[in-house]
């Protein structure tokens, strides 16, 4: 039988080349695309644990008609929440040890200021 007439079986090696080629391109844009979910997911977790926080502050101005007094609340994994009340307004900040150096704020009230607002920022 001629070489032209036998039949072949298998792949090339350029064909399984290519084929790695393309799942390698596939796979860095997965990896570049879902790399900062794990920072978002902190960050979701410190606003989250603020609106929490902001929640007790009001409860306790509707009993005692003040802020103060207010005792944070323990945060989730990670979080450290901190809270300043005075009689009229509140201010909390929230950190995560996943994202140094980025803090969470949230303030009401007479303590709103222009890096505080009453849904929490990230800065």
């Amino acid at each position: 039988m001629p070489a032209r007439m036998r039949r072949r079986i298998g792949f090339t090696i350029i064909e399984l080349l290519v084929v790695v080629l393309i799942i390698g391109i596939l796979a860095s844009i997965a990896i570049a695309k879902f790399g900062d979910s794990k920072r978002r997911a902190y960050l979701a977790a410190m606003q989250s644990d603020l609106r929490g926080l902001a929640t007790v502050a009001e409860s306790q101005f509707t009993s005692d008609n003040s802020y103060e007094g207010v005792v944070a609340p323990q945060g989730s994994d990670g979080v450290t929440l901190t809270f300043t009340g005075t009689p009229s307004g509140w201010t909390a900040r929230a950190r995560h040890v996943g994202v140094p150096g980025v803090e969470c704020a949230m303030a009401a009230g007479t303590m709103l200021a222009a890096d505080a607002r009453s849904e929490p920022v990230c800065r």
